[in-house]
Formats: C-alpha cells, structure tokens, sequence
C-alpha cells in the first residue's frame, strides 16, 4: 500500500505514535489509508452541508474495510465575489486548491482519495489535483440547489442579478425584489440552473470520475447521502485493483465530456476548466475541438439561464446517463470508456432513460443541431474566443454595430446601469484577462444588467474576462490574446464596427490592417494593476485562456 511509506516498520513508530495521538487505532492504521478532501466551510451555501456528505463518504470507506481522513480546501463562492475586486481571486484560487491537494497527498502518502467539491473553481482545481497525483480516486459533488419559487414561478440567482437592472430600468420595484432576493436561493447547493458549478459537476460525470447522478441528484435528499457512501465504498476497489484517474480519464473520456457538455449547453467556463484538467493528464485539447464536437452534437437541454428548466427537472428527466444515451445514438459516445463505477460508459448507460421528454429532447426535436457553445476566430480574437450560443437570442447570432470600449468592468457597470448604452451598441471590456484582471473575472453584472435593463436582444458583450454560468445574451468571452498581452483587443477604439457571426464562429474588427498596424505602434505597455501578494505572483504565472489560463509550465 501506498500509505505504507508512512505506517510501516520499526522506523514508523513514530509516525504510528503520531497517528495514534488522534484516537486511530492500530487495526485502523493498517487498513487502507483514504484522503476526504473536503471543501466545507460557512462563506458557500453549496458547501455548508458536506458535513453531512463527508459522514457518509466516511461511512462508505469503513463498510468497505478503509480509514478516512479528512482534510480541507479553500473555496471561493463566485456569486458573493461578482462584481467587485473579490472576483479577482476566483479563477485564481483553481490553482491554489490544486497545489493544496497535491501538498497534502505528496506529504501524507493516502492509498486513494475521496473528493467533496461543489462551487466553480473547486471542482476544476480537485479535478487537476485528481490527475496530477494520479492515485485511485472519486468524486462525489454536494449536489445542486433547489430552485426558489415566487408567485408561482422558478427562480434562482440568476433571477436576482437580473432584477436589479429590472429596477434600475423601472421596471421592476424594490419592493419585488427584496421578495425576490429571499426566495430565489432556497437552500444549500451549488445554485440551481446549468451554471459553471453544476455544468463541471456533469462534465465530472460524463468523465467517468464521478457515479452516475454525481451532477444532478440534489444536494438536500437522501439520494445524495447515499451516493457519497456508493463512492465512498468504491474508492475502496478503485484501490484495490489500482484504477487511477488518468486510466479513466483518457482522450475517448474528454470527448465524452465535451459532448455532454454540447448537448446541455454548459457554462462558457468548461472551455477553461477541461482543458487544464486534461492539462494535467499530458493531454492537450486544441479550442478547435469544440467546435468539431459541436459540429454533430445537437443541444438538446435549455437549463436556467437559457431555458426555464433546472437541475432539479434534469435530474428527475433521467440525468446525465440519459443526456449520454441519447447523443449515445448520434455515435457521438465512446461506451467503451471506463469509468469509477467498475463499468464501462456503455454498461452504465443500459439502465439509463429518458423520463421527460420535454426537459431532454430527441435529436429531431433539438433546440438546434450544434452543441450549446461556440468558438469564435477573426482578427479581434486570433486565438478564440468563446460563447454561450444556446442563450443567444436568434436575432444577435449575427450582428454588427458600434464598439462602447472600457479598461475595466467597473466603468463598464457604471455606463450600463447609468443608461448610457443603447440598443445596437457593442460593449467592449478589456484588461480582465487572466493576466490583465488579474484573475479574469466573471461579468455576470453586466450581462444581468444588459438583461435586466431590457437590451439583451440589442446589446452585444465582448470581453478578455468571462462570464458566469448564468450569464445569457450575446456574451462574447475569453477574446485571447487578452489586451494585456497585446492582443487585438487592445486596439479597438470608441466607435468602430463590430461584426459577429456566431454561425460561422466568427468574430471581425472592421478596421483596416494598415491602422491596426497605426495603433499597435501607438499602445502604451501594460502596467499591472496589482503588483503584491498571490494575484501578482498569479498575473507573472498564468497563461492565456485559450490554454486554459494554467501556469506556464
């Protein structure tokens, strides 16, 4: 056993005295050694009840003849950190929970691990960990939110951003949206709609790390207790028989993942957080996957925000297994892949059905017959630039219009709700990059306020950061290279046309060549807006989000 290293022989007594200093026992000592990584704390509302999904992983690892041993990670809670400086840190701390799980499993040698993650960047940073360590390992997520309910209508986070603009349009009262703001988020999870924590939540699944129901069975029944002591027996034979991550998690199992993640239409963040996972792994996913996958994947969910559904209904439809069967038919699905249930895709995928119809549709019945995200090239963005295409309304699929250019979200914000864009405009937010944020912070703020203000259906947004999982619209992310590095972006000026055409994933700065050559000879070098602590270290480290903003190596 791995966990040997540091339990075994007359030179361990030490380390078994150690032990023993917590109450373990020698009969305890000896068996298998398992790692909970635990992401708990009191800031996230998706992870203030693992207490309860950790008792069961632990109770699950002892059935099956392992000791658990708990340890944390820091988590970020994206939508408490949107809109102000906190968001810098939220793409920031992927890295850092990687490196910490990595640290706590080199130094205390675990025969497997059990990962609890639930919120956006945790899942990713686990994931990452997952495949550099490459031990025997599983994941069992806290499971989503319940949707809020007012008047007899869903809502959710989402529904609280937006009704801000609503009041700021006058549309909505203050009144409508303090009732709002109490019911929206019922409970503990990770928030309701196919938003970045649930979409890499189902990616995890379809990767074949995590059980079958790991993206969608809801954080507050009891079917989610009993998956987290299904994984926490598991790891147990994952063990036993050395199936590793990287066993698991082949190119064949990122297609897979990449499919699912069309036919739901995900968060635009899985275009950075599947390709730093399989970073980690010594795969490289080119951004022009995607697209191929896209190509002859047909979305057939609209969850929150894209559609009125969420994960809930998704979940009692027949889940991920049924999304996977389904495309399964379009041959768009390795079965042959393996997976931490013991069984290959294919097998787990026999007692999959679809149990609604309208929440996964057939392929004949498909929103539309590319994947839910699209990558854009032209000259604004040489190395891509992503959107959420299945909340694109179809009048902004192709556009073009008139660039509103900002230095920061702030200022950006401020225009927005101040009511100085107007319909046809094209709002352009630079420097929040990986580098140039730093930490490439999400824009639901601005997006929620286009919406919420009523312009979603003539206001396009274009930016080097990125967006929430919530975000709807035509928003238009990670336009790599960012301004900080020099990109196009950088050089667009107040006033010139934009044209989108996000069918033929394109993405044009119609100026001529000769003036962006002008321009370029006229750009003032970047200067770091933070130049202490981790975000500068970060901002010296991190790479472009067409890479998945990883470390450079």
């Amino acid at each position: 056993m791995r966990s040997d290293l540091m339990k075994k022989g007359l030179e361990r007594a030490p380390h078994r005295s150690l032990f023993k200093a917590m109450g373990y026992t020698d009969e305890e000592i000896a068996r298998p050694l398992i790692g909970v990584v635990n992401s708990a704390n009191e800031v996230v509302p998706g992870h203030v009840q693992r207490d309860l999904i950790a008792g069961a992983v632990k109770a699950g690892v002892r059935m099956a003849g392992g000791t658990p041993m708990e340890f944390p990670v820091i988590g970020v809670c994206d939508g408490i950190a949107m809109g102000h400086a906190g968001m810098k840190y939220s793409l920031a701390s992927r890295e850092l929970i990687a490196d910490s799980v990595e640290i706590m499993a080199g130094a205390h040698p675990f025969d497997g691990l059990v990962f609890i993650p639930n919120c956006d960047k945790i899942i990713p940073g686990m994931l990452m960990a997952a495949l550099r360590l490459n031990i025997p390992c599983i994941f069992i997520s806290g499971g989503p939110m319940l949707a809020g309910k007012m008047q007899d209508k869903k809502v959710d986070l989402i529904s609280v951003f937006e009704g801000v603009g609503s009041v700021k349009a006058g549309t909505m009262s203050a009144a409508a949206l303090k009732q709002l703001e109490d019911c929206a988020c019922p409970g503990c999870g990770s928030c309701s709609g196919m938003f970045t924590a649930n979409s890499m939540n189902c990616v995890t699944e379809a990767l074949g790390l995590g059980l079958p129901g790991n993206g969608t069975i809801p954080a507050v029944v009891a079917a989610r207790l009993r998956l987290a002591k299904l994984a926490g027996m598991r790891v147990m034979d994952l063990v036993k028989k050395n199936v590793r991550p990287r066993d698991i998690a082949t190119p064949a199992a990122f297609e897979n993942a990449i499919a699912v993640d069309m036919a739901l239409g995900c968060s635009t963040n899985t275009v950075l957080h599947i390709p730093a996972v399989a970073h980690e792994a010594g795969i490289s996913l080119d951004l022009n996957l995607f697209n191929k996958i896209s190509e002859k994947t047909p979305n057939i969910c609209k969850l929150s925000p894209a559609g009125h559904h969420h994960i809930e209904d998704l979940d009692a439809a027949g889940g991920i297994q049924a999304v996977m069967k389904v495309i399964s038919s379009l041959g768009v699905i390795n079965e042959k892949a393996v997976t931490v249930s013991g069984k290959t895709v294919g097998a787990n995928l026999k007692a999959a059905r679809v149990l609604d119809h309208d929440v996964i549709r057939p392929p004949a019945r498909a929103y539309s017959q590319q994947g839910g995200i699209a990558v854009l090239t032209g000259n604004l963005a040489p190395d891509g630039a992503v959107v959420k295409q299945s909340a694109v309304a179809d009048s902004m699929l192709v556009n073009e219009g008139r660039a509103r250019v900002f230095d920061s979200e702030d200022k950006a914000i401020d225009a927005i709700l101040g009511g100085k864009i107007k319909p046809g405009d094209i709002v352009v937010i630079r420097y929040e990059g990986p580098k140039g944020g730093p930490g490439m912070r999400e824009m639901l703020s601005p997006t929620s306020a286009i919406v919420g203000m009523g312009l979603d259906k003539s206001v396009a947004l274009l930016t080097d950061g990125r967006f929430s999982g919530g975000t709807q619209g035509a928003a238009i992310g990670h336009i790599s290279p960012e301004a900080a590095e020099g990109g196009p972006v950088a050089l667009v000026r107040e006033g010139d046309v934009i044209s989108i055409d996000i069918p033929a994933k394109k993405l044009v700065l119609k100026v001529s060549n000769a003036e962006l050559a002008r321009r370029r000879k006229a750009l003032k070098p970047w200067t770091p807006a933070i130049t202490t602590g981790y975000l500068a270290r970060y901002a010296k480290m991190v790479t472009s989000a067409s890479t998945g903003a990883v470390f450079k190596d």
